[in-house]
């Protein structure tokens, strides 16, 4: 598993690790051990930082169980399986934080995790597979890294089959805390802060060090749109901050780039890492894993984070992009996890050999029953419209599929449950107007994408759709508020068009400053 060249590479990392880390493995027997036994020393013996030890201790699951000591003490973080695939980069960047390498959490949600008093053991269940379950794995390693009340365990599903049962789970990534379920599917840091602070309500109110001094643009939204115009707004010597709750945004998630113009294939991961580089070299101050809750103010605008900071701005950009539009029917927000699914190549796996339901005609659609064909037994495509919206050429790979079918003029009106899990979805057929039945496994949900403009609907004007209204130049109906990307109405939600429209925000933006010169009134009103 580990060839001579990727550890060569992990070496390099390694080099840098100031502290003495210890791999310590459950004693025992299991049919996997002997590979993770082998996978460990093959990592212990590329620093004399790193050590290898073999115990009896009830602090661990199962003889397939490790955890990872600093200079003696337990860290906190744990794993139960083999971490390769997505989860090897998880354990490598747990072993380097570990080693000393500086978090990645920005310093105000680092304090949050510090004033956690409640003891709390997080279990965080994962495919191998899955492209979203390392983002909160990684997370949750810091958390444990940082506060010694907080543990956080990864456990490979597939290895752990009667958990899985037991948990009932039918997706990934799950996570429990002190065995209660705290969160399921994709969810980004600041909701995990979120759901910490209702279990430990003493991570309220970040420590502020040093305040923020009056910003001259407020990006709020770190993909393609975001980063595009701190960039610009950054080039004409403004002071700029950018708010993000994961820099990327939806981007991060796209496997395969073909459409950005000048760079003929890319992947989200990749394109979500030069977004920042790019940035990293004008003085952008970045504030990620941080969620907007409020904006107050006129002139002089008051932005108020989920850290309980609050940070004041001469103007702002909005590029929060969209999220998985959900249904809105009953039985699809209590059965996330449990048979309704937005990622087939996250959640696939869980359904081999079964029949799944795939809710959604357009590309992402035919794409995700596509995919999603190779794996189980069969997939239903269920469209409102009378034709699929989707491209010809994926329409007719779909038709080719043996084992795909698809129900158009088809609403539907509620999926249904028994004993913990998805059997059933109904739906409304719309030319002989009768609600009918269909036994499924799973319902995978792909109708597009809902924006993100929630937090500023009482501020500016959006559609009913939730799009924020902009003009030619980006502006919405506050004059010191601009908005970029898929959260405005601007068609064609594409990375190329969210850069352009980035650019131009920033360009307005700049416009409007040199219109508007700050006042001393401004810096009085900060000040007090």
């Amino acid at each position: 598993m580990l060839n001579q060249e990727l550890l060569n590479n992990v070496k390099t990392y390694t080099d840098t690790i100031s502290r003495a880390v210890t791999l310590v493995v459950a004693a025992g027997t299991h049919s996997k051990r002997a590979e993770l036994v082998s996978f460990l020393r093959q990592i212990s013996d590329l620093s004399d930082k790193i050590q290898f030890e073999e115990r009896e201790t009830t602090a661990l699951r199962s003889p397939l169980s490790f955890g990872l000591e600093v200079d003696g003490d337990d860290s906190g973080v744990q794993f139960s399986g083999i971490p390769s695939g997505h989860e090897f980069n998880s354990f490598i960047l747990a072993l380097l934080y570990a080693g000393g390498r500086e978090l990645k959490l920005d310093p105000a949600v680092q304090s949050l995790i510090r004033a956690v008093k409640t003891p709390i053991h997080f279990e965080v269940f994962v495919s191998l597979s899955c492209h979203n379950c390392p983002d909160i794995v990684q997370a949750l390693h810091q958390f444990a890294l940082l506060n010694p009340n907080i543990s956080a365990e990864m456990i490979d599903g597939g290895l752990f089959p009667q958990l899985v049962e037991e948990r009932e789970l039918q997706g990934v990534p799950a996570v429990f805390a002190n065995g209660a379920a705290f969160a399921n599917g994709k969810t980004e840091i600041s909701q995990l802060l979120d759901k910490l602070q209702q279990i430990a309500p003493e991570a309220k109110v970040a420590k502020n060090d040093s305040a923020t001094a009056l910003q001259d643009v407020v990006v709020i939204g770190g993909g393609p749109a975001g980063a595009s115009a701190a960039i610009y707004s950054a080039r004409k010597g403004l002071s700029v901050t950018l708010l993000a709750e994961r820099l990327g945004g939806q981007v991060k998630d796209t496997q395969g780039i073909e459409n950005l113009i000048s760079v003929s294939h890319t992947t989200g991961a990749k394109l979500s890492g030069n977004l920042v580089e790019h940035m990293n070299r004008y003085p952008i101050s970045i504030r990620e894993n941080i969620r907007v809750e409020s904006i107050s103010g006129d002139h002089v605008r008051t932005i108020a984070l989920n850290t309980g900071e609050q940070i004041q701005t001469r103007s702002i950009i909005v590029a929060t992009g969209a999220q998985w539009r959900k249904l809105g029917i009953p039985g699809e927000e209590e059965n996330i996890g449990a048979g309704v699914a937005y990622c087939p190549h996250c959640d696939g796996p869980f359904f081999a050999g079964k029949d799944v339901v795939v809710v959604g005609g357009g590309n992402s659609g035919i794409e995700a029953a596509l995919d999603l064909a190779g794996i189980v037994r069969s997939v239903t495509v269920v469209e409102f419209m009378p034709t699929l919206k989707a491209d010809k050429v994926l329409v007719d790979q779909a038709k080719q599929r043996t084992n795909i079918s698809i129900i158009a003029n088809a609403a539907c009106q509620e999926i249904i449950a028994d004993g913990g899990k998805v059997v059933a979805l109904e739906y409304l057929d719309r030319v002989s107007n009768t609600r009918k039945r269909l036994n499924t496994d799973g319902v995978f949900v792909q109708i597009g994408l809902s924006p993100n403009s929630q937090f500023v609907s009482d501020i500016v004007e959006c559609t009913a759709h939730g799009e924020i209204i902009v003009d030619n130049k980006c502006r919405t109906t506050q004059a010191n508020v601009f908005a970029a990307g898929d959260v405005t109405t601007v068609p064609y939600k594409q990375i190329v068009i969210a850069m352009g429209e980035g650019a131009k925000a920033a360009l307005s933006a700049f416009e409007y400053l040199l219109a508007h010169p700050a006042h001393r009134t401004d810096i009085e009103k900060q000040a007090a």
